[in-house]
């Protein structure tokens, strides 16, 4: 999935043929949607969101492997003013979230119960930035695949996970997004203000390019074809 998981394979099964291990990512066939300003404007009315917000979504499982807590904590320590979060899913958290949402009605922040697919990315086609939330406690590399949305919709990413999943370094290197420690509320402002700031156009490019470099259906289907031709040399 990673390279970090290529290592975690390695370490723990020494054992192991090591140049048999190589990253096979997830990947997939990309769909664009380009709206004009005009159709992200009634998009964003459509739901309910702020037209003159930076919108930050974040977009899928509502689990406890998905860290909400520190989500909520996000949103309760959010400052920035020209910022609004936007959580749209389902799971087994949601009911928590919800009423959360209810005890504090934050005005910098909306929930929405899950969206069919279709609704679900003509929405996050109209914000401005996608969010990725891992439990903080996890050992073993996770690679989101919420990820690839974001990039297919050319979105800057910000991302809070644990120490060991690699997303991080591979959107900062890519120049498409940022990393904060999973539980670091003053990281996460920090980022979340930077973003409000930065060239989100240029950031959501680079997200385009790094999804065509990696994360393309014909990139891992030409990883398993090049191992099967070998095979039956």
């Amino acid at each position: 999935m990673s390279p970090a998981n290529v290592q975690f394979i390695i370490k723990h099964n020494p054992y192991l043929d090591k140049s048999k291990i190589e990253v096979n990512p997830n990947s997939i066939s990309p769909f664009f949607i380009d709206y004009k300003e005009l159709e992200k404007i009634e998009i964003r009315k459509q739901y309910n969101l702020p037209l003159d917000k930076i919108i930050l979504a974040y977009g899928g499982n509502l689990g406890i492997p998905q860290g909400v807590d520190f989500l909520l904590e996000t949103i309760s320590n959010l400052k920035e003013p020209k910022a609004h979060i936007l959580e749209v899913g389902s799971g087994t958290q949601f009911n928590k979230i919800e009423d959360w949402f209810k005890n504090h009605n934050p005005s910098n922040a909306t929930l929405l119960s899950g969206l069919p697919k279709n609704d679900y990315d003509t929405l996050i086609a109209a914000c401005d930035v996608g969010l990725i939330f891992l439990h903080k406690d996890f050992t073993i590399p996770n690679f989101p695949s919420r990820l690839l949305t974001y990039l297919e919709m050319k979105k800057p990413v910000l991302a809070a996970t644990d120490n060991n999943t690699d997303l991080g370094i591979i959107i900062e290197e890519a120049g498409c997004g940022y990393w904060v420690e999973s539980g670091d509320n003053e990281a996460m402002q920090a980022k979340i203000s930077k973003l409000c700031i930065n060239d989100l156009k240029h950031m959501g490019q680079k997200a385009w390019e790094l999804l065509q470099n990696e994360y393309l259906v014909e990139k891992s289907y030409n990883l398993i074809v090049d191992k099967t031709t070998l095979s039956n040399v």
